[in-house]
């Protein structure tokens, strides 16, 4: 090969990389940091794009418009990451990126049936100027907080359990978890969810349950066949529940046990 040659064949490619380095980045790094036992199945939404006139088909089965996510339960807490791009053409449709939902599940107990679940979703904007913003460290973080509701259900009153996560706005009140983002602030950038899990359980249902040292007593209502059970100001007479591993107790979660 003659020297000119072999310096055009450099030439290009110094020149294609340079195209490479200089091309703008459309995409963000999507990270969930996830409780042990929990997984999730999202779906990345898009949408035509501001100023576009054209529309997605309305259609069953293949949606190329949503980008699903999904990861297994695991024994140990773990951040998973997935990279999203901002903005695709979809069937010649230029679209952007409009929101992640989740469907967030959470294992309780060693039975199949012993799990339960809620939602997430994570907003992404054109513009949004009631959050924080892009920090310099260039991760956005939104932060949600997840516990277990417990409840009886059947005649024996079995302990069940219902999964809550929730993340404060920015006026303070409580949302699904999760928070918006503005899209022109993500582009090579994180975004980072983070659910985390307290240890304190709380009612589902209000007026069910009296507060005692070592838990929670459950209100007899009318009589133990009573599966409302609703107190009615009766926080004197209460009812035995049967927990997850057979026990039937007087107290949740300490059990104490009946004589």
């Amino acid at each position: 090969m003659s020297r000119r040659r072999l310096n055009v064949l450099v030439a290009l490619g110094m020149a294609g990389l340079a195209g490479c380095a200089s091309r703008p980045v459309d995409s963000f790094t999507l990270e969930v940091d996830l409780p042990a036992q929990f997984r999730f199945v999202a779906v990345a939404e898009y949408s035509p794009a501001a100023g576009e006139t054209c529309t997605l088909p309305q259609r069953r089965g293949r949606t190329p418009e949503r980008k699903v996510l999904i990861t297994q339960y695991k024994p140990e807490a773990e951040r998973v990451s997935f990279d999203l791009p901002l903005s695709r053409v979809i069937e010649g449709c230029p679209s952007v990126l409009t929101s992640v939902e989740f469907d967030v599940r959470a294992k309780w107990g060693v039975r199949l049936w012993d799990m339960g679940g809620d939602r997430a979703v994570i907003g992404i904007r054109d513009r949004w100027d009631h959050g924080t913003g892009m920090p310099e460290s260039g991760v956005q973080t939104l932060v949600g907080r997840c516990h277990w509701l417990f409840r009886t259900i059947g005649p024996l009153h079995m302990i069940r359990k219902i999964l809550q996560c929730r993340s404060l706005d920015a006026t303070g009140r409580q949302r699904l978890a999760g928070g918006v983002a503005q899209r022109d602030q993500l582009a090579g950038k994180k975004l980072r969810m983070v659910l985390a899990l307290t240890d304190e359980e709380q009612p589902y249902f209000k007026d069910n349950w009296v507060a005692v040292p070592g838990g929670w007593k459950r209100c007899k209502g009318k009589s133990f066949e009573d599966t409302f059970g609703y107190c009615g100001g009766n926080t004197t007479d209460f009812k035995p529940i049967k927990m997850p591993d057979g026990r039937i107790c007087d107290i949740y979660p300490t059990c104490s046990n009946k004589e």
